[in-house]
């Protein structure tokens, strides 16, 4: 299947109003900040970022349609569908395929602890219900199970299975999918999905990346592919260390609390995140104040 989405691709926070309610007029207006102020090569609504644990069907569903209709084919949608349930996965795939969005980006089951052959078997079953790209996600650390280098392999033989969101940490385990795919042949997109390690994805030949940061520093990440691609690796590397402050700032307490936190500073309203997430501790608000200002992507005074 012909799949060509590189660059910064960005996994968009839900906003809530003042009484936790899905705020749309916010979320229209954060995905034009998005693709006309951050660079955006593709949207992802409804991934962790979104906080999709806590979003009803009806919403979920909603928040694709939404951002789908406001991006009005600028930049590829790829809806965040996946689900430790493999029937609810597929209904919500199919859900998705009809209102139209270019992709999906499917998590690996969490909590069920599945082996590997489970996890093999709940992609396909996935990917044999829809025609749409799939984008596999590996995140041991929140699934509880690493999606190993063999079943990458295995699922990346299917014909719409077309990448992997890589957030394992395990940089050696990110460089044998992509050169193991690439002896095999076979055209798979790796994408950094540890936002500090995106540099190093690149120069190993990753397509981009999948970053929650790219809500506040999408131009720069988008810049850092493109240095790579095009052989300039020395701005390349100066740019990953001028922004690795920010980017570990807007990590230092679970996400998406503290990329909430900075988008509101910045004057880009999405509210608060729901419950069993809460708002930021003082320190955690010190260190992403700090670190905002330093980059210059908030003025001190807009940081209270």
């Amino acid at each position: 299947m012909d799949w060509n989405v590189k660059g910064c691709l960005i996994p968009l926070v839900t906003p809530f109003d003042e009484r936790g309610r899905v705020d749309e007029p916010a979320l229209r207006r954060l995905v034009n900040f998005l693709i006309e102020e951050q660079a955006a090569d593709a949207l992802i609504p409804c991934g962790t970022t979104g906080e999709s644990p806590t979003l009803s069907h009806e919403e979920h569903m909603r928040v694709i349609d939404i951002v789908y209709q406001e991006t009005a084919g600028r930049v590829p949608v790829i809806a965040g569908t996946g689900s430790n349930s493999t029937e609810e996965a597929i209904q919500m795939t199919m859900a998705a395929e009809k209102i139209g969005v270019d992709g999906s980006l499917q998590v690996s089951p969490y909590y069920n602890r599945p082996s590997q052959e489970g996890i093999y078997r709940h992609f396909k079953a996935i990917a044999e219900s829809t025609s749409l790209p799939l984008i596999l996600y590996n995140i041991p650390f929140r699934t509880g199970r690493n999606v190993e280098v063999e079943t990458v392999l295995r699922l990346a033989e299917l014909e719409n299975i077309v990448g992997i969101k890589e957030a394992s940490g395990d940089i050696l385990q990110v460089s044998s999918i992509i050169e193991e795919t690439r002896r095999a042949g076979l055209d798979f997109a790796v994408y950094s999905g540890e936002d500090a390690v995106t540099f190093l994805v690149l120069c190993l030949g990753g397509q981009g990346c999948i970053a929650a940061v790219g809500h506040v520093l999408g131009k720069e990440f988008s810049r850092m592919c493109r240095l790579v691609w095009e052989g300039r690796l020395e701005e390349a590397r100066e740019l990953h260390y001028r922004v690795l402050p920010l980017v570990r700032a807007l990590f230092c307490e679970p996400n998406p609390t503290a990329i909430k936190q900075a988008l509101n500073w910045m004057g880009v309203e999405v509210g608060g995140v729901r419950l069993p997430l809460s708002g930021m501790t003082e320190k955690g608000k010190e260190t992403l104040r700090r670190a905002l200002v330093e980059l210059g992507k908030a003025a001190p005074e807009a940081c209270r």
